[in-house]
């Protein structure tokens, strides 16, 4: 619990598939930057955000220049953190973390897996007004394979118990590929709840977005002095990328 309990904190986090629909069949990164800043958020996660090389120049299939992170914070979250993840063909993305709050310092850690995508999870730390500590904040995107998401949630379970003080806020959000809803048991023991499943009894379904059938993404919370699920409307978010994304309203 913070040691100034009064401030209120909206965060938001979504997979944005680079920018393209499920697919792949369309560029909506300008549908997805209003969607985004209708949700009035204060911390965005994002996970699948191309960074510089990965959206280096225009093109008629993508017309955004520069990196997507920058696009989507663009007047509206003065700071903002990128981990690159993955590069292929000269493009890279990763996790990115939107904040309307100073983010003091920030790092990504790298918890690929041989065999499988690159993952990370990028830690930022967060300076909120009236707030002794700082809220740590990590954006998380784990592997397709259980096997693999075992040892990312260790690695996970090891970085907060380094870097995070036990009484400081702190909010793990992304998606976590977590079909079979087994790392709850690896993160309850840390102090961490996952705001849908403690407010509806389940885990917010996510993917695929137009169809929301699996419960892939999760906002975890710990230190703060209460968090309740913001729902979100189906449109525009349904036609906008394969996963469909998720709020919360935090009180610190």
């Amino acid at each position: 619990m913070s040691s100034q309990p009064g401030q209120h904190l909206r965060v938001l986090t979504v997979n944005i598939h680079k920018g393209y629909t499920a697919f792949n069949r369309r560029f909506v990164l300008q549908e997805l930057r209003e969607a985004v800043r209708a949700v009035r958020s204060d911390l965005v996660f994002l996970q699948e955000v191309a960074g510089v090389d990965g959206a280096a120049s225009q093109t008629r299939r993508q017309p955004i220049a520069g990196a997507h992170y920058e696009y989507l914070a663009d007047q509206i979250w003065s700071d903002h953190a990128y981990g690159r993840n993955a590069v292929a063909d000269g493009h890279d993305h990763g996790n990115a973390l939107l904040s309307r709050h100073p983010i003091l310092r920030y790092r990504n850690h790298d918890v690929s897996v041989p065999g499988d995508e690159p993952r990370g999870l990028l830690h930022c730390t967060v300076q909120l007004d009236g707030i002794e500590q700082p809220l740590h904040g990590v954006c998380v995107h784990l592997g397709l394979l259980e096997r693999h998401r075992r040892r990312q949630l260790d690695q996970l379970v090891a970085l907060l118990e380094a870097e995070v003080p036990p009484h400081a806020p702190l909010v793990v959000a992304g998606d976590f590929n977590d079909w079979r809803s087994q790392a709850d048991r690896v993160l309850l023991s840390t102090g961490l709840q996952e705001v849908f499943r403690g407010s509806d009894g389940r885990h917010a379904r996510s993917f695929p977005a137009r169809w929301p059938l699996l419960p892939l993404d999760r906002i975890y919370v710990r230190g703060v002095v209460a968090a309740r699920p913001l729902p979100l409307p189906r449109r525009p978010w349904a036609t906008l990328s394969d996963h469909a994304p998720l709020a919360a309203d935090i009180h610190l």
